[in-house]
């Protein structure tokens, strides 16, 4: 016997557990506050911060399209998370969510509203966290396109027509800020309005902040600018031959048989080009791998104190930043801006990094150890992508969820953990 019962069935039931991380650390109804309601009539039939919650949560959950939202509004635990009118009755239909995304969060206001959103909701999970330090990596990336979106230009780096935007992460993974940009553009471009806006929440709420970056970012106007605000950086340096000649003696093959592991080496100098103002520290590393001919150089420009090995590892680091743009990439699917409007895009973009802010948060403040190491896409696949069917009481709703690749157990510690960010927050340092 076959029965069509869809309205009391749902795939994605572990989207309650990030509804109710939403819910302790009041993310959705800050945005609420924030964001300006173009409507003008009275008849508005779902609130904006409901519209809000089904943009976010549904490309959370892997849905990116408006599209999706014929499906999604009828689903009942979108409609339980939306809230409001939608948990009886439905959510918004895609011409409702299109105009929502590409109309009213379009206009200049709510898209600097969106793009600070990051900002202020990292800074309420910062009160739940113990951070003496910041430290914040920028990287560029590449979100190819397929039709005549505007502002989209090709790319010969990357091979392709594209948008560029640019990303910084904080070492827990958050994504402090980001801006879509044409796809012509340099990797660097635009970093000041990224880049000030982080550096200017962060003073005097954290006693260190630290910037790694690559080579793209090698420019007099970085160095001065984290100078002056004192901040502690190391930025990869291209090579030259000047800099070559200052470590001519470390690439001579070394004496001997070449050993199976690899030879490294440092050297710290002081070095000053021509455009900076002043000498900076410079620390080289020169590695030996065993059948390669040549050696492999790499320069970081520091103003850190440690020895030349500490350096290098430390900017090593910065390699997680490239795994968190892949994390959102294929968890969260940012790269699928196929709006014709550069604006529309840009709203697109900063939609999908608050889904991936939301993943984030949950995935460093209240997975358990046992699935600590879980990626974004597995959250999505083994955490959001839960069957449960809906039983209706005269008083409450029950979702009785499957029990798959999560147990009983591990999702009762999961929501214990959000429970506990209701308490009162810690103090930051000061």
């Amino acid at each position: 016997m076959l029965e069509f019962r869809g309205s009391v069935v749902t795939s994605d039931a572990g989207l309650l557990a990030y509804r109710e991380l939403d819910d302790a650390l009041g993310l959705t109804p800050s945005a609420g506050k924030r964001l300006a309601d173009a409507r003008t009539g009275k008849n508005g039939r779902h609130a904006l911060v409901g519209m809000f919650r089904q943009s976010v949560f549904g490309r959370l959950a892997g849905y990116e399209d408006v599209n999706d939202a014929l499906r999604l509004r009828h689903d009942p635990a979108m409609r339980w998370i939306i809230g409001g009118n939608a948990a009886k009755g439905s959510g918004a239909s895609p011409s409702q969510m299109g105009r929502f995304e590409t109309n009213w969060l379009a206009k200049p206001e709510n898209l600097a509203t969106l793009t600070d959103l990051s900002g202020h909701w990292i800074d309420r999970v910062a009160k739940r966290r113990s951070c003496k330090r910041v430290v914040l990596d920028m990287d560029s990336s590449v979100s190819p396109t397929h039709g005549d979106q505007e502002k989209s230009v090709w790319n010969g780096h990357f091979g392709c027509t594209c948008y560029h935007p640019l990303f910084v992460f904080n070492q827990f993974g958050d994504m402090e800020r980001c801006a879509l940009r044409p796809g012509n553009v340099h990797s660097a471009d635009g970093w000041e309005d990224v880049l000030k806006p982080i550096i200017a929440r962060y003073q005097g709420a954290v006693e260190r902040i630290a910037f790694r970056g690559d080579a793209a970012f090698a420019q007099p106007n970085m160095y001065e600018f984290l100078e002056s605000e004192g901040i502690e950086y190391a930025i990869r340096l291209p090579a030259n031959q000047i800099l070559q000649a200052r470590i001519d003696h470390l690439l001579k093959r070394p004496v001997g048989r070449p050993p199976h592991q690899v030879q490294r080496f440092y050297k710290s100098f002081h070095y000053k080009a021509a455009s900076w103002s002043h000498s900076r520290r410079v620390v080289a590393k020169v590695e030996w791998h065993l059948g390669e001919l040549f050696p492999r150089v790499g320069f970081i420009v520091t103003n850190l104190g440690y020895s030349s090995k500490h350096i290098v590892r430390f900017y090593n680091q910065r390699g997680t930043c490239e795994q968190w743009i892949k994390e959102g990439k294929g968890a969260i699917k940012w790269t699928r801006l196929s709006c014709s409007s550069f604006n529309a895009n840009a709203v697109r973009l900063q939609l999908h990094a608050l889904a991936y802010n939301l993943g984030n948060f949950i995935r460093t403040l209240a997975i358990p150890e046992a699935i600590e190491k879980w990626s974004l896409t597995s959250l999505r696949e083994k955490l959001i992508k839960v069957g449960a069917k809906v039983v209706r009481h005269g008083r409450y709703v029950a979702f009785q969820i499957t029990e798959v690749a999560i147990s009983r157990q591990l999702f009762a510690a999961i929501m214990q953990r959000i429970a506990a960010l209701r308490s009162p927050p810690m103090a930051t340092a000061t």
